[in-house]
């Protein structure tokens, strides 16, 4: 690897070898981290549905669009104060979900149901917070 950036290059010619540029080095550990996320989502899609399918291909959409929905998240993050423990509480199901499978039997229609209502409250709940720090600051 070259100590050079080099600009946006992946690659560049340093004593007649191409070596990588720390650029290369960025993309790979983005597209780890993207891989990382996409696996630690399975046990949320289990809580929906055991489907292998409908898994494989959720994981292969968080793929694609955990990056541009990371960026469009950032942006908001401070206006949806409500959504971390919203999200907290969907884990905290999920997990109950996990533990009970054998022993309960909770139909998708509910999961789905927790989900939505537990992420919408939040949103809905931090946005009636905030409403008044967006007006203000306009």
């Amino acid at each position: 690897m070259t100590d050079d950036w080099n600009g946006q290059k992946l690659t560049a010619k340093h004593a007649g070898k191409r070596l990588l540029t720390p650029m290369a080095g960025v993309l790979v550990v983005i597209v780890a981290t993207n891989i990382v996320f996409a696996v630690d989502s399975i046990p949320a899609i289990f809580a929906i549905t055991s489907e292998p399918f409908i898994v494989m291909a959720a994981n292969v959409f968080a793929l694609l669009g955990l990056r541009a929905l990371y960026f469009l998240l950032d942006g908001l993050l401070e206006r949806f104060i409500y959504i971390k423990p919203a999200l907290a509480l969907v884990l905290a199901f999920v997990g109950v979900k996990i533990l009970l499978l054998d022993a309960v039997k909770i139909p998708i229609t509910v999961s789905l149901t927790v989900v939505l209502v537990l992420v919408g409250g939040g949103i809905v709940l931090s946005l009636i917070k905030t409403r008044n720090k967006v007006t203000s600051s306009e």
